[in-house]
C-alpha cells in the first residue's frame, strides 16, 4: 500500500501541450498556491503534469492540481487512488475536471473525454459560459473546508458546468444559480443534455468533498486566471469584455479562505 507522509505537498500546475498556456496563467496560480503553502511552512515539489506523480505521492500528504489539459492516465489514476486510500488528500482546482478533448464532427469545439480519473475525482467537466459575476452559495457551513465563509459570496469567474460522478458519496460544499443566461451552445451539440444541473433545475455544483478510503478529494471549480499573452494568441472576439489580466476569484477573500482551509485540512487529515 502506498504510504503518505505528513506535512508535505506536491503541486501540479500546467497546460497541454507541454509548455503551453492552454488558456490559463499557470505561473500565476502556481505562485499563489506555493505562497499559501509557505504560509504554513509546508515544503512542496512542483510538476507541470502527472508524468512522474508516482514518484512524489509516497513522500507527500497533499496533492494540489491546477491544470488545463494534463490528466492522470489509468496507471497514474490507480496510483493516486491507492495513495488516497492510505490517507492522502487531493485538492483539485478548476480545469482538473477536464482532461483529454476530442473533435466533434460539424463543430470547432471539442468534447471532454470521460476517463478513469473523472471517476476518482468525482466530477466531469462539460463546458462553461463566458466569465461573469455570480453568487456562490455555501451548502455545508459546518464543514472545516468552508469555515469563515458565511452563507454566500460573490465572485467573477467562469461558471463551470460539471457532472458529479457519484453523488451518493459526495458532500456538496458550493453551488451557484447563474440564472437563465447561464447557457452554452455545447449543450445539445457536444453533450445531449445538461447533466450538471441539480434536481431543482437551476443550481450547479462548484465545490464538493468526498472520502476515498482513509483520505479524500476536494474539488473547487473556481479559479480561472489569464494574462495578456493568452488573450493576444486568440482570435479577436468583440463580445469578450474581460480584461487582458484576469485573476477573478483569486483576488477575493472567500476563494483564498477556501484554499487555506483545504490546505490546512489536507495536511491535518481534518477534511470532510
Amino acid at each position: 500500500m502506498t504510504e503518505t507522509k505528513p506535512g508535505r505537498a506536491h503541486l501540479i500546475a500546467g497546460g497541454f501541450p507541454p509548455g503551453s498556456y492552454a488558456g490559463h496563467d499557470h505561473d500565476y496560480a502556481r505562485l499563489r498556491l506555493l505562497g499559501l503553502l509557505a504560509e504554513r511552512d509546508i515544503p512542496a515539489s512542483v510538476a507541470n503534469d502527472f508524468a512522474d506523480v508516482e514518484k512524489w505521492l509516497p513522500v507527500s500528504r497533499l496533492l494540489i492540481t491546477y491544470v488545463a489539459g494534463p490528466y492522470p492516465d489509468a496507471a497514474q489514476t490507480r496510483a493516486i487512488e491507492r495513495w488516497l486510500e492510505a490517507g492522502g488528500y487531493w485538492l483539485a482546482l478548476h480545469g482538473t475536471s477536464g482532461g483529454r478533448a476530442e473533435r466533434v464532427e460539424g463543430t470547432r469545439q471539442r468534447r471532454t473525454v470521460k476517463t478513469e480519473h473523472h471517476a476518482l475525482l468525482g466530477s466531469y467537466f462539460l463546458t462553461h459560459p463566458p466569465i461573469c459575476e455570480f453568487r456562490v452559495e455555501v451548502s455545508a457551513a459546518v464543514s472545516p473546508l468552508t469555515r469563515g465563509l458565511g452563507t454566500s459570496f460573490v465572485v467573477e469567474d467562469e461558471p463551470y458546468f460539471v457532472e458529479l460522478q457519484d453523488p451518493g458519496s459526495t458532500q456538496i460544499l458550493l453551488t451557484a444559480d447563474c440564472g437563465p443566461s447561464a447557457t452554452s451552445p455545447a449543450i445539445g451539440t457536444l453533450y445531449p443534455s445538461d447533466t450538471s444541473l441539480q434536481a431543482d433545475g437551476r443550481t450547479r455544483v462548484l465545490g464538493y468533498t468526498r472520502e476515498v478510503g482513509n483520505g479524500g478529494v476536494t474539488y473547487f471549480a473556481l479559479g480561472h486566471c489569464h494574462n495578456p499573452a493568452i488573450r493576444a494568441a486568440r482570435a479577436p472576439d468583440p463580445t469578450d469584455k474581460t480584461p487582458p489580466v484576469f485573476h477573478g476569484s483569486w483576488e477575493t477573500d472567500a476563494f483564498i479562505t477556501l484554499l487555506r482551509n483545504a490546505i490546512a485540512c489536507g495536511v491535518s487529515g481534518e477534511a470532510g
